[in-house]
């Protein structure tokens, strides 16, 4: 007879709506309290037994169900989308999820993340509608125990006032899921499970809709999954956390088909398309309801796994790995097949931006969450931020500067790099991350777009900062603080009755010479051929402006709306000053 695993179900949703909570319950632990802020630091497992959901669901055996399925392997993910996005060949890891709500704040930005990557991977998913107890007037201590209510019955007895703040909020979120494509409804409502999404109302405080929340998920998994749960003899899994030891290298991974055992090769796949081939040492399993890991001779499918390997370099968090059979005969079949699914996931466009990760599963759901904003993206890669990839990034300047940027998701840069004009935005929230970019982009299109339109010519006012003198002459080196627009190098200025200065020769901020300076900057700077003491002082000169001519002039008076207020007033001042030479200047 065929054995059938458990299934590997993720709890995903936004930070603080639960998730973690709920599998206290399931449980009936406190690992929340545990956590940097009550915020889920890494992936953890939970194997969830057959015998436990008897347990934690009476109505498994009040609805004469008979589980075929030994268990559950539950995993709590960050809020970020990358864990949802667990990936095994073919699809996602995960055989369901949790998606987990709070009943009144509804989607948020990482839940929409959350649903974007579900839908991408076609994962079925539950919602548990979680906090209902904070509903005003929802009853502090719930019957639900002691009269053997279920959360429908809770529901239907709800004061009349509560009732409708229930209905207000649960109608509010359906809105919002419609929106996104889903059609959710109550899961005591639903008669075909193909075409709607089920919703359980719960509360991870008073334990109300776990039961039921349970109940679902052994039903779905029973009706539908059973023909994907089938083991093979092959064991394949996933690498996802990795730390570099004396004696090799301890990884965590998900071990979902085949049995692995002490001493057996495996197969792990790299971004180059040469696998790796390395052995494993020791093997340590995750045990039943708790986070602790016991040594094994051997492990089967689903679990949560230590392993222990030989090979110490260039392992990359989200790979996946298959076991090498005795007689290696299925190198090359695990190879292409590796190789066709990395080249798959990283499809990359002509021209683009860069694109870095922490592991391959958070790079494919930055590639698929950036693809629906329709972003290219020419390089992609897991790890730190390095020099290559700001080479990379300097090509793009010349091509297309709106690409000369380097997105990273949960990584860090290294150490004493220079930038040089390129944009790093780094954030642990993919949505972030595209807002950022957006913004940035919107930014640089109108500098771009402005500097297009009006060429050359710069506005600029300064203030003489007399206190600041440092050489009189040849050249006059003094401080000016920047009152509008922008001072570059090379720039002609006049004074307040259109005299010619000199052109700028050099600008220093904090003894450090730069090319330019934006209002509200203090600078010193050198201007050859100027007497200060007879050009400035005894003229009582206060401010110096950019030349310009009479048609840059009317070209920035054409283009207003590309100029701040302070150029527009500096703009008027300066033909203010043309204008006692000539009345029509301008005009």
């Amino acid at each position: 007879m065929t054995q059938i695993r458990q299934p590997i179900i993720t709890v995903a949703g936004h930070v603080d709506h639960g998730k973690t909570s709920i599998l206290d319950c399931f449980r009936g632990s406190a690992i929340q309290e545990g956590e940097a802020g009550g915020i889920t630091q890494k992936i953890s497992f939970t194997k969830f037994p057959k015998e436990q959901i008897y347990k934690s669901s009476p109505l498994i055996k009040q609805n004469n169900l008979d589980l075929k399925i030994p268990g559950f392997l539950f995993i709590d993910t960050p809020g970020h989308a990358a864990f949802t996005n667990l990936r095994k060949r073919g699809g996602s890891l995960a055989d369901l999820a949790i998606l987990v709500v709070d009943i009144k704040e509804g989607i948020k930005p990482q839940t929409a993340e959350v649903l974007q990557i579900l839908k991408a991977n076609k994962t079925p998913f539950v919602i548990a509608l979680n906090k209902v107890d904070t509903i005003s007037g929802w009853p502090r201590s719930p019957q639900q125990k002691e009269e053997n209510r279920g959360i429908k019955e809770s529901i239907e007895n709800l004061a009349i006032h509560v009732k409708q703040e229930f209905d207000m909020a649960l109608m509010t979120f359906q809105g919002a899921m419609q929106s996104h494509g889903f059609s959710p409804e109550l899961f005591y409502e639903i008669s075909d499970f193909t075409k709607n999404v089920a919703i359980v109302p719960c509360s991870a405080k008073t334990g109300e809709g776990i039961s039921e929340l349970l109940f679902v998920l052994t039903g779905l998994s029973e009706k539908f999954l059973t023909k994907r749960l089938e083991l093979s003899e092959n064991a394949k899994g996933v690498l996802l956390e990795i730390k570099k030891e004396k004696i090799g290298v301890l990884t965590e991974a998900i071990l979902y088909d085949g049995q692995l055992k002490e001493n057996d090769e495996i197969v792990i796949a790299t971004f180059s398309g040469n696998p790796i081939i390395t052995k494993i040492r020791s093997i340590e399993e995750i045990q039943p309801l708790t986070n602790k890991f016991k040594p094994v001779k051997q492990a089967t499918a689903a679990t949560g796994i230590r392993i222990h390997l030989t090979h110490k370099e260039n392992l990359l968090s989200g790979m996946p790995f298959e076991k090498l059979s005795k007689t290696k005969n299925n190198l090359e079949e695990i190879s292409e097949k590796f190789k066709k699914e990395i080249s798959q996931t990283i499809k990359q466009d002509k021209e683009g931006i860069i694109i870095k990760a922490d592991s391959l599963g958070s790079l494919e759901a930055l590639i698929t969450l950036l693809k629906q904003s329709n972003i290219q993206i020419v390089k992609a890669g897991i790890g730190p931020i390095n020099k290559t990839d700001i080479i990379s990034a300097k090509t793009n300047i010349k091509t297309n500067p709106l690409n000369a940027i380097i997105l990273g998701f949960n990584v860090e840069l290294d150490e004493d790099l220079n930038l040089d004009n390129i944009k790093v935005i780094t954030n642990p929230v993919v949505y972030k991350l595209i807002e950022d970019l957006d913004d940035f982009r919107t930014k640089k299109q109108a500098e771009i777009e402005r500097e297009r339109l009006l060429g050359l010519a710069v506005i600029c006012k300064l203030q003489i900062l007399p206190q600041y003198v440092f050489r009189n002459s040849n050249p006059a080196i003094f401080g000016v603080k920047v009152l509008s627009g922008i001072l570059k190098k090379n720039l002609q200025l006049i004074d307040e009755s259109d005299e010619n200065i000199a052109r700028v020769k050099a600008i220093q901020h904090e003894k450090n010479s730069i090319d330019k300076a934006s209002s509200g900057l203090e600078v010193a700077i050198s201007l050859p051929g100027t007497n200060y003491e007879r050009q400035i002082t005894n003229k009582n000169i206060s401010y110096l402006y950019s030349q310009i001519s009479e048609s840059q002039f009317k070209t920035f008076k054409k283009n207003r709306d590309l100029l701040s207020q302070e150029e527009i007033k500096t703009l008027s001042e300066i033909a203010e000053i043309k204008r006692k030479k000539k009345e029509d200047w301008g005009v």
